[in-house]
């Protein structure tokens, strides 16, 4: 039977064995690695090439989305579990973005922990019910935020648009003017119109908002 290879990455040395021995435990997985800072778990993965990271949020040197984020540029194919004794929502929307798959709460149940390392190894995600339910209403209130800011801009003329893309990029209205070819005038009267219909106060708020809604890159 082919083993899942594990590196785990967490600080306090007592947790690292412990849950190495625990996983050593398990037929099918195998530990190639330990490490007790971000930057040695980073050497460790880029030299061994494991199935799946094991590694705690907070940790000297590079902490652990820091730790993702550089592990699944330099090799996609490796899993990446987080560990950590957080419910912060904003650890776990990081993480989730830095391209952690599994998310597991450190007094969980062993298995929980086990079971996430195998859906990993497998191509699959697996995250803590409690923290599931968070991602899943903040996802929610994304897409509800979206919609909102879409139907603000279909009220929005096509040169409307195209003058806010250019403001969303700091340009004044001088520049504007320049790049669609129309007077300053023109441009002062589109923006004025533009506040009014996204029901914004100035410049400034409007950019936030066509970067929000994906108007242009951010």
């Amino acid at each position: 039977m082919e083993k899942t290879r594990v590196v785990i990455a967490e600080d306090e040395r007592l947790t690292r064995e412990a849950l190495a021995r625990l996983l050593a435990l398990e037929d099918d997985l195998e530990i190639v690695g330990q490490a007790g800072d971000g930057e040695q778990a980073f050497r460790l993965v880029r030299d061994l090439v494991p199935d799946v990271l094991l590694t705690d949020i907070n940790m000297p040197k590079m902490n652990g989305i820091e730790l993702t984020q550089k592990v699944k540029q330099l090799l996609p194919q490796v899993g990446v579990c987080i560990l950590t004794i957080y419910h912060d929502d904003s650890s776990v929307f990081q993480a989730i973005k830095a391209g952690a798959t599994g998310y597991v709460l450190k007094d969980s149940p062993p298995e929980e922990t086990v079971e996430a390392i195998r859906a990993i190894a497998r191509g699959d995600g697996l995250l803590h019910p409690s923290i599931a339910a968070r991602v899943l209403a903040e996802f929610n209130r994304i897409s509800a935020q979206r919609a909102a800011d879409l139907k603000l801009f279909s009220e929005l003329t096509d040169r409307e648009i195209e003058v806010l893309k250019e403001v969303a990029t700091g340009k004044r209205n001088r520049e504007i003017a320049e790049t669609l070819f129309i007077s300053e005038k023109t441009v002062k009267n589109h923006i004025s119109s533009i506040l009014f219909k996204l029901q914004v106060n100035d410049r400034t708020e409007a950019a936030m908002l066509a970067a929000r809604g994906g108007l242009i890159d951010t």
